[in-house]
């Protein structure tokens, strides 16, 4: 491969999930937004503050996670039964949980209404701990006041290409939509790497599958991919990663059948 071709491939940010950096080929886009979505229970938030934890705690990497539904404390006590101590690498600023709480009924639309409010806590807490890594979870609940299709496009366009300027590897996750991967076109906007999780019920069985829709610049898995949440996190599981490969015994064994023996 040429040196022209090396500075080409698209740089990749690991996120230390299991099975997961195996079908993107190691990992999501590096110092690119990337969106989450899928309907509800599926998983997203827990994809987003696995990617944080891992990028603290293996790769050096520390992160932001921005909740619009849940506090610090509450996200603190969901991840303690997966086995994280999220208020020690909170203290060693290690993680930083920014908690943006929205009344709906208090938006008021308005040429003068943007996200610059967001942007400067966002600004603040990623040049605090030096952060390479940002999760925003779940957008939509920012627009849920707006019915203003223009403004609300123009401000998510600001948003992810503010995201891109910082230079900071980014989860964004949206609720599935109907006609749509998210309510609101999230997808639109994100055009390096899209994934979507779904959480189906058949038969009063309950399963999880994860799919690659959109991952631009690089090969990627395509299928529909099983995974579970258990008390260790996320697990992925590829078929390429079950271990096909052994070393094959040249031993024989008799049957005990004279003709068939001389068949074989």
């Amino acid at each position: 491969m040429s040196s022209t071709n090396k500075l080409q491939q698209l740089t990749k940010c690991p996120t230390g999930i299991r099975g997961l950096d195996e079908i993107t080929n190691g990992g999501l886009p590096k110092g690119r937004p990337s969106l989450v979505c899928g309907n509800s229970g599926c998983g997203k938030t827990i994809v987003g503050m696995e990617f944080l934890l891992h990028g603290a705690i293996e790769y050096n990497e520390p992160g932001v996670f921005v909740s619009f539904e849940e506090t610090a404390e509450e996200l603190a006590h969901n991840f303690a039964s997966l086995g994280f101590d999220l208020g020690d690498l909170i203290a060693r600023s290690l993680i930083s949980v920014d908690y943006v709480y929205i009344e709906r009924s208090e938006i008021e639309e308005s040429g003068e209404y943007d996200l610059d409010g967001l942007f400067v806590r966002l600004g603040y807490a990623i040049d605090t701990i030096g952060a390479k890594r940002v999760v925003l979870d779940t957008l939509e609940v920012l627009f849920a006041g707006l019915s203003d299709t223009g403004m609300l496009r123009a401000e998510l366009r600001r948003l992810f290409r503010w995201l891109k300027d910082k230079g900071v590897t980014a989860i964004i996750t949206g609720e599935r939509g109907e006609s749509m991967l998210t309510r609101y076109g999230l997808e639109e906007y994100v055009a390096d790497c899209v994934i979507l999780l779904d959480l189906r019920v058949s038969e009063q069985i309950a399963t999880r599958r994860l799919r690659i829709v959109k991952y631009r610049g690089t090969t990627h898995g395509t299928d529909e991919y099983p995974f579970l949440i258990d008390e260790s996190g996320i697990s992925i599981l590829p078929v390429t990663s079950l271990g096909l490969n052994h070393a094959v015994s040249v031993e024989r064994v008799s049957s005990g059948f004279p003709r068939l023996y001389h068949m074989f």
